[in-house]
């Protein structure tokens, strides 16, 4: 079983919108966030959210994006608002029980889907 499944990527113009899901088979988890990582870049955190609810956003995307969780059925979202052109990549949904530290490094993360792409035109 897959432990996270992305979904509801796709293309859109520049100052559109996407809403991103993951529905996590994992239960426990400490720490849930969106990563991304475009062609030729570093895998790069977008934002996090910890079990008590508490979220972190990178501030490229503050003010842009909302991260979730959807407690009851343990499903992350990421809606995001007012899409630019760099905002284009690859994004993933990743899970950890663990906290280890830096919470936008991918290495900390036990459970990753299999990334949905996010293209955005200007």
């Amino acid at each position: 079983q897959v432990p996270l499944v992305e979904s509801g990527g796709g293309s859109v113009q520049a100052g559109g919108s996407l809403r991103l899901s993951c529905p996590a088979s994992v239960t426990g988890s400490t720490l849930m966030a969106w990563f991304r990582q475009a062609p030729g870049k570093e895998r790069e955190g977008v934002a996090s959210i910890s079990g008590d609810g508490r979220t972190v956003y990178a501030d490229s995307v503050k003010g842009r994006f909302t991260i979730s969780k959807d407690n009851a059925n343990n499903i992350l979202y990421l809606e995001m608002s007012l899409l630019k052109p760099e905002d284009t990549a690859m994004y993933y949904c990743a899970a950890t029980g663990i906290l280890r530290g830096e919470q936008f490094e991918p290495s900390n993360y036990d459970y990753w889907g299999q990334g949905t792409q996010v293209t955005v035109s200007s």
